[in-house]
This record gives C-alpha cells, structure tokens and sequence, in this order.
C-alpha cells in the first residue's frame, strides 16, 4: 500500500473514531490521546517531556469542561472565564499530593468556589489543530498568552537528549513529590487513541481495577476491612491488601467503585506483583479508561 493511501487510511479512521465518540444519552465522550507506557527503546530526540500530574484529565470545547468518559464537570462560576472558544487538552490539577482533595471538589454536586480557588487546567495539546505536536506547542503557547485566564495553565514542556537525562529529570520529580513524566512525540498529529505518539514514565506501574468484595481484617484489623476483592479489565481476581490508612479501613471503596493501584511486574499468572493501592478513581461502575 503505498504512503498516500495510508495517510488517507489513517485520517478517515481518525474522523471515525471522533465522530463515533458521541453516544447516547446526549453525552459526547472526547476522542483523546492516550499514553503507553515507555519503553527504553524509544528515541527520546523526536520527544517533547512534561511532569505526568496527579490530577483529572478534561478536555474543553470551547465551551465547558468535559471527562474522558463525557461528563460535563461543573466547575464555580467564573473558573473558566478568559478560557478561549478554541478546543483543549489538559489536565485538572490542585498540586502534589492533593488529588484526594481535588476529588472531593470535583464530586461537590454544587461546587464551592473556596475549594477551587487553587485547581489549574493544565494544558498540554490543542487537539483540533493540524500538523505536529512541535507546531501545536508553539500554537498552544501563544495561544494561552493572549487568553490569560486565572484557572489557565500551560504544561511546562522541554527536551531531553539522553536517557541519563530522563531518568535524572524523573528523580528529580518523584523527590519533589510528583507522579513522574509523560513524553509527547514532536513528530506526531493529534490522533484520539493510544500509541507511542505519547508515553508515560513512572517508578512504578499503575492499573484500575473494579472492586468486587471487601474482605475482613484479621488481628489489629478486626473489625475493619483487611483487603479489598478486585477486578481487572482482564476478568482476573487478586487481593489488594496494602497501601490503605485506618480512615479507608474503616470506610473502604464501595464495591461496584474504580480503584488505582501500583505494582512491580506481573506473576506467571499474569496477576500484579506487589500491589499497592494509591486512590480510588470513581465510586461507580465502569473502567475508567
């Protein structure tokens, strides 16, 4: 097949899978670009490196804020003013280390102004514009320059010639508290799906499953729950054990929620070794993608 017609291929799956992304219930669910985890092999010379935030990823249409799964995210009035009508990508994020308060913002059914006063829209990518991401970041820059907007961030981003570099700038993150470091291809157009157009770097892997049970606690946990039942994405079943305070024992994640946890590899039966769990991600059904 020669070039011409793969670029073609590419573009018309690309205006699928947007159009497709509107679904029932009125609810439009953004087509995003989604990481995949970095691998050594990679040629960091064609990238572009930022810190990986703890926060919630949003997209604006110009209009509101949108979850990746389509929900409108009520934000106080006023928190978007001086947003541009142009489409964006980024993150909401309260600071290091303050995720589950951002949570707790964010699931307000009214939301309180005063818990809002330090969450940022982080932006990283204009999504609707054309050529590659090295054009967009000088777009997306100037962009937000002239649309300054107390609540409007961009993401800081910059280059790395050496792995020695990356894995130094990752240590530096992670010591200051941060999550670790995303690597957006210079190269690549916006396409809403995962690939190596955009990778993610952390000390340690991270998956959500479904929590399915709660398990009672033996010895200094009696009388609290001992470990949380999970799910994966695969159908799998494991315990998840550690990584909880005495406040989650006693008030564990809903069954039917979304629950993030760390790990070190996988066993031979594909189950995550050493699992850790960070954070609950949604308190109802559903993967969150």
């Amino acid at each position: 097949m020669s070039r011409p017609i793969v670029y073609f291929v590419v573009t018309v799956i690309v205006v699928f899978l947007t159009v497709a992304a509107t679904v029932g219930h009125g609810k439009t669910t953004p087509a995003l670009m989604l990481a995949n985890v970095y691998q050594d092999d990679v040629d960091l010379t064609d990238y572009w490196v930022s810190e990986k935030f703890d926060g919630v990823r949003a997209y604006w249409d110009g209009e509101r804020l949108v979850s990746r799964n389509g929900n409108v995210i009520r934000t106080p009035p006023g928190f978007t003013e001086g947003f541009p009508d142009q489409p964006l990508d980024g993150e909401l994020w309260r600071g290091r280390g303050t995720f589950a308060r951002l949570m707790g913002a964010l699931r307000r059914t009214e939301p309180q102004p005063d818990q809002w006063e330090n969450i940022y829209y982080m932006v990283f990518d204009l999504p609707r514009a054309e050529g590659p991401f090295d054009r967009r970041l000088r777009e997306l820059r100037a962009l937000l320059k002239a649309h300054p907007a107390p609540h409007l961030k961009p993401v800081p981003q910059q280059r790395v010639a050496t792995r020695s570099q990356l894995m130094a700038r990752l240590d530096q993150v992670v010591a200051a508290g941060g999550e670790g470091l995303m690597l957006h291809r210079g190269s690549a157009p916006y396409r809403g799906y995962r690939s190596d157009d955009l990778l993610k770097l952390k000390p340690y892997r991270d998956a959500e499953g479904r929590v399915v049970a709660h398990l009672p606690g033996e010895g200094r946990l009696e009388g609290m729950m001992g470990a949380l039942l999970v799910e994966t994405p695969a159908g799998q079943h494991f315990r998840l054990g550690t990584g909880f305070s005495d406040a989650e024992r006693e008030n564990p994640p809903p069954i039917g929620s979304i629950v993030t946890y760390q790990f070190h590899g996988h066993t031979k039966n594909g189950l995550p070794r050493f699992a850790s769990y960070l954070r609950t991600r949604s308190r109802g059904p559903g993967y969150v993608r």
